[in-house]
């Protein structure tokens, strides 16, 4: 095997410091370190200047998944002890979610969920294990639908990287995308956190064109490679939509000789995963798609991405997109330089 191959490859030191602890307060003035990958050359520009690098015809793709306050809090009712849980996927009836207390919860356990402001709400019942891990659960008496319940009990589910996990004034608003439309996340497609209806404007002011497509980000896009090859990592598996209207626009883009730009690792792989059948076609359901080396790119031409964990599916993505080395050349100027990595923190454009 390759040194390309080995999951050791795609790590680096990630200074704690480093990492965006908030968001700033004017998404677009974010820093982007505009990598061009035929050369490696690399310049120091912001989103707001992003529009700069395209023309008319150009046409940019984003993600419209929408974040459910997904994270909950209660108390086990039989002891009183404290019980987090994550809401991964829903089926309009059984929630699939992962869940964290102190002892062994059991099936058929029941569980007091709290709102926001504090007070005791739903009841949850723990089913069964779920496949792949986490709990199969479902609201006692449910009255309302998935999304309603959450609206009033669940809380922003920020990575721990960002204070603990914990929540703070802003954050609901903040930590979802202007694009943000169908509900399905467990986590922000983080590179549309950028972007501001006045960026939009300026975009579609030069004649630039847009279209959307849907992945439900779920937590392991961000979990770490566990194993020494890429190649025996378990991808895991998300749910994506490339509906019809936005192979069109990518069709009529490609045959005038514009650019795709893809806003998001989540965007890339919804766009590559629509095209593995040879040629872009409408696509609706779960992909595993692993993007690494050897992989050809079909549909994309250039990304803006934030800069990500070490070690993670997504850096393997954006190297065999632009290349390892410059990958983590770029990585390291940016740290040298002061960048705000991961979520809440700066983008990179690889053109």
């Amino acid at each position: 095997m390759s040194g390309a191959e080995e999951a050791s490859a795609y790590d680096y030191e990630l200074p704690p410091a480093s990492i965006a602890q908030e968001p700033l307060a004017t998404r677009d003035a974010a820093r982007m370190l505009v990598l061009h990958r035929e050369t490696g050359r690399l310049e120091h520009r912001h989103v707001a200047d992003l529009p700069e690098y395209f023309q008319a015809g150009d046409l940019l793709v984003s993600n419209d998944t929408r974040v459910r306050p997904a994270r909950l809090v209660g108390r086990r009712k039989q002891t009183g002890g404290r019980w987090e849980g994550l809401v991964l996927a829903t089926d309009g009836k059984a929630w699939k979610l992962l869940a964290k207390t102190r002892g062994r919860v059991v099936p058929g356990e029941r569980i007091v969920l709290v709102d926001r402001e504090g007070r005791d709400a739903d009841e949850l019942v723990m089913l069964e294990r779920a496949e792949g891990g986490g709990w199969l659960a479902v609201l006692d008496a449910p009255s309302e639908e998935t999304d309603q319940v959450l609206e009033r009990v669940g809380r922003v589910p920020l990575p721990g990287y960002i204070r603990g996990g914990v929540e703070q004034v802003g954050d609901l608003e903040r930590y979802q995308t202007v694009f943000a439309a169908t509900a399905g996340s467990a986590a922000a497609p983080t590179a549309g956190l950028h972007f501001t209806s006045n960026l939009l404007a300026a975009w579609e002011a030069r004649g630039m064109q847009q279209a959307r497509v849907t992945l439900h980000v779920g937590l392991d896009t961000f979990r770490p490679i566990s194993t020494e090859w890429i190649g025996e990592h378990p991808m895991h598996t998300e749910w994506c939509t490339c509906p019809p209207e936005t192979v069109a626009a990518i069709t009529h883009a490609k045959s005038a000789g514009r650019r795709v730009l893809a806003v998001g690792t989540t965007t890339v792989r919804t766009l590559e995963s629509a095209a593995l059948g040879g040629t872009l076609a409408p696509f609706a359901g779960p992909t595993d798609l692993f993007i690494r080396p050897g992989f050809s790119f079909r549909v994309v031409d250039c990304v803006l991405t934030n800069f990500h964990m070490p070690r993670t599916t997504l850096m393997v993505l954006v190297s065999t997109f632009a290349g390892r080395e410059r990958v983590l050349a770029a990585y390291a100027e940016a740290i040298e330089r002061g960048y705000r990595l991961l979520s809440y923190g700066d983008a990179m454009l690889i053109l």
